[in-house]
C-alpha cells in the first residue's frame, strides 16, 4: 500500500506587515493644535524638537504652514494682519505621540497695531528666540516682492548667535509664483547673501512650488539621526556605483581635458 504525503489544509503563516514608511509630507499632515500662549512663562516645557515659524504680517505665513500640513485652518489667518498675539504650538507625530512642534508666532510690523503692543510683542518673541531650550529651527518668512525688511533685519541679528551655535535656519520666499523665473532667481540670490549660513527656499501655495522640499527640510531638522543616515546610506550607494563604473573592464575610458 503506497502512501502519499500528508497535505495541510492550512495557510503557510502570512509574513509580519512591514510598517509603511512615513513620508515627510505625511509627518506634516499629522499636524494637530497643542496649545497656545500669550507670555513666554505660560509655554509648556518641553524636550522634543521646536521649529518656530516667524515672518512680516502678509508674508504669508499662515498660508505657509496651512499648506504644508494641508489643513486649511490650523494656523488661524486674521482678517486684521497684526492682531494675533499669541505664540500657538502645533505637535507633529502619530496620535499620541509628538516628536516634534512647530510654533507660529505673531507676525509683526503691521502699521494698524499700537506702539505698545509692537514693543512688547517684540520683545517677547526676541525672548523666545534666544532662550526657549528645544528650539531647533527658525523658518522666516519674506515676501520677495518686498525683500527682507528693517525688523527683518533685527530678528536675524537677534538669532545670529544661535544660528551661529548650530541652530538650523530657513528663509522661506513666498508667494514666488507672482514672480518671474530670472526675478525668482535674483530673489534667491539676494536673500543667500541675506540668510547667514542658512538655506533659502522659493514657496508658492498656489502652485505647490517648494512644499515637498521645505517639508524634507523640516523633516531632517526634527529627526537627526534618522537624516544623518539617510545621507550616509545615499553616499554609500553612490561611492558604490562609482566604483563599479571604475572597475568595469568595458567601461570607456575618460577623455583627457587637453
Amino acid at each position: 500500500m503506497s502512501t502519499r504525503p500528508r497535505v495541510s489544509n492550512s495557510l503557510p503563516p502570512t509574513a509580519p506587515a512591514i510598517p509603511a514608511l512615513v513620508t515627510p509630507m505625511g509627518w506634516m499632515h499629522t499636524a494637530r493644535f497643542l496649545t497656545t500662549a500669550a507670555q513666554l512663562h505660560h509655554l509648556p516645557a518641553m524636550d522634543t524638537p521646536e521649529i518656530a515659524f516667524v515672518g512680516r504680517s502678509n508674508a504669508g505665513k499662515s498660508t505657509c504652514i496651512n499648506t504644508l500640513t494641508q489643513k486649511k485652518q490650523l494656523a488661524f489667518a486674521s482678517k486684521k494682519p497684526g492682531r494675533t498675539q499669541h505664540i500657538n504650538l502645533f505637535a507633529l507625530g502619530k496620535q499620541g505621540i509628538t516628536d516634534a512642534v512647530l510654533a507660529d508666532l505673531p507676525g509683526y510690523g503691521y502699521a494698524a497695531v499700537a506702539k505698545m503692543d509692537k514693543l512688547r510683542w517684540q520683545q517677547v518673541m526676541a525672548n523666545y528666540l534666544v532662550s526657549r531650550e528645544n528650539l531647533t529651527g527658525i523658518v522666516m518668512m519674506c515676501d520677495p516682492r518686498h525683500g527682507l525688511t528693517e525688523l527683518d533685519d533685527i530678528l536675524l541679528e537677534v538669532i545670529r548667535p544661535r544660528v551661529e551655535q548650530g541652530l538650523k535656519f530657513l528663509i522661506i520666499l513666498t508667494k514666488a509664483d507672482k514672480l518671474t523665473r530670472a526675478e525668482q532667481a535674483k530673489a534667491l540670490s539676494i536673500a543667500r547673501l541675506q540668510a547667514g549660513g542658512g538655506e533659502v527656499k522659493l514657496f508658492s501655495a498656489l502652485k505647490k512650488q517648494g512644499v515637498d522640499e521645505v517639508a524634507q527640510l523640516l523633516w531632517d531638522w526634527a529627526h537627526p539621526a534618522q537624516a544623518a543616515t539617510a545621507d550616509a546610506a545615499a553616499f554609500a550607494s553612490t561611492e558604490s556605483t562609482e566604483n563599479d563604473s571604475a572597475n568595469d573592464p568595458e567601461a570607456e575610458p575618460e577623455a583627457l581635458d587637453e
